[in-house]
């Protein structure tokens, strides 16, 4: 090998070095970034002449990899949307200017003024969309065509009509025939409106009742009627201890005409029959003047159409939306993504990365199913970066440096005498 040749091979360690250096120094200074994969330098020999009896080496090409599979450390949060993964896998965002989809472990992800949730880096997180029930929509769920942006802007809870209203009460078996109470029912119709339903119970004989209600009026004016009742009267016969003997079967209400156009509304009135959850009674008051006892508030199955309070969460991906109304459903899935080979994926900018021949095809799979991470709630994930190991490097990386400085150095000044002799 000519001093030229020792020249380059010093030239090219210097090079391999400060590509060495500028991975330590971006390792160090994303230290506590979210979601970030350090980089690690590997240094391969370049082979200049292996026809001789010994190979000739002229020098080292560095290159970088960036350990993308490697977990991070998952540290706590306020922020409901904020998610780590735990486990393998990936986010799938967009980055709201065309379908292309990338993939990140940096879950920072918060609500933008458009009910989009959108981390740190501006990318916005995907996800499946689910009917009432949590069933997710998509057919095809292998594509992350099947995907869109996750946004929780007008999502409001659909109104129930009442079915079913449940009651535990008792009928003053000490009151005289013909004395009359009553108690009022809260009942829904299918749009969500609130109307009242007046019972009135009616002494008829020894251990006899009947049972009537009235027609539907508004909940909010209390005069307005609001639909027809029918169904009632009804009968109630009681056995001699006081428990119901008959109907045996259940009470239907039937509400029509609706004043605000909605669907004619057929409601059971569980007060026992059937060993039902509700129960009705006739015992003696003991009081001089007899009245109906209620065990709590009648219990009715409909509701009004409700407003987003609050989104969990959860370990399976799924979002769910609390709303005002007291009812809660999953409005969203969030997928993980999986590669053959993660720490083969394309850095596009920070932690977000693109697909490549390297890291193999895609694969959508629900948190926590078929080998992919789960999802954590008010949870961030570390930068996976060993500041005490990068020190380490870096001491390494400066010693080999100047060494290689010393060779070049050197070999100047041994041209410098070459020179010299010729002269």
């Amino acid at each position: 090998m000519s001093i030229f040749s020792a020249l380059n091979t010093a030239t090219s360690a210097l090079y391999a070095q400060s590509k060495a250096f500028t991975s330590i120094s971006s390792n160090i200074s994303n230290s506590s970034s979210t979601g970030y994969k350090a980089t690690d330098t590997s240094f391969t020999a370049l082979l200049t002449d292996s026809q001789s009896s010994s190979a000739d080496y002229g020098g080292v090409i560095a290159s970088t990899t960036q350990s993308v599979s490697s977990q991070g450390d998952i540290t706590s949060t306020d922020v409901t949307t904020n998610l780590a993964l735990d486990g393998n896998g990936m986010f799938v965002v967009n980055d709201g200017t065309s379908s292309q989809s990338y993939y990140t472990r940096d879950g920072s992800f918060s609500e933008d003024n458009s009910g989009n949730l959108v981390n740190t880096e501006g990318y916005y997180l995907e996800g499946w969309a689910t009917d009432d029930s949590g069933n997710i929509l998509a057919t095809n769920r292998s594509d992350t065509a099947s995907l869109e942006k996750i946004n929780l802007d007008n999502i409001s809870g659909s109104p129930k009509a009442t079915t079913k209203v449940t009651s535990s009460l008792n009928l003053p078996s000490d009151a005289t025939v013909g004395s009359s109470y009553t108690t009022d029912t809260e009942v829904y119709d299918s749009l969500g409106n609130s109307s009242t339903v007046t019972m009135t119970w009616t002494k008829t004989g020894t251990n006899t009742w009947e049972l009537d209600a009235s027609n539907p009026v508004s909940a909010t004016d209390g005069s307005t009627v609001t639909g027809t009742s029918s169904g009632t009267p009804v009968s109630l016969v009681f056995n001699s201890d006081g428990s119901l003997a008959s109907p045996t079967t259940d009470i239907t209400l039937s509400i029509s005409g609706w004043s605000s156009g909605a669907t004619d509304s057929s409601i059971t009135l569980d007060y026992g029959e059937n060993s039902g959850s509700g129960s009705i009674t006739q015992y003696a008051s003991g009081s001089t003047t007899p009245s109906i006892t209620t065990t709590g508030t009648p219990k009715q199955d409909g509701y009004a159409k409700g407003t987003l309070t609050s989104v969990d969460i959860n370990t399976d991906g799924s979002v769910v939306a609390n709303f005002d109304n007291g009812q809660s459903k999953t409005v969203y899935k969030i997928p993980v993504a999986t590669f053959a080979n993660a720490d083969g994926l394309t850095a596009v900018s920070g932690q977000t990365y693109a697909q490549s021949t390297a890291s193999g095809a895609y694969s959508l799979k629900e948190a926590g199913s078929d080998g992919a991470g789960t999802i954590e709630s008010k949870s961030l994930e570390s930068s996976n970066v060993d500041t005490s190991d990068e020190l380490s490097r870096m001491i390494y990386a400066q010693q080999a440096y100047s060494a290689a400085a010393k060779v070049v150095s050197t070999a100047q000044d041994m041209m410098d005498t070459l020179l010299q002799a010729k002269r």
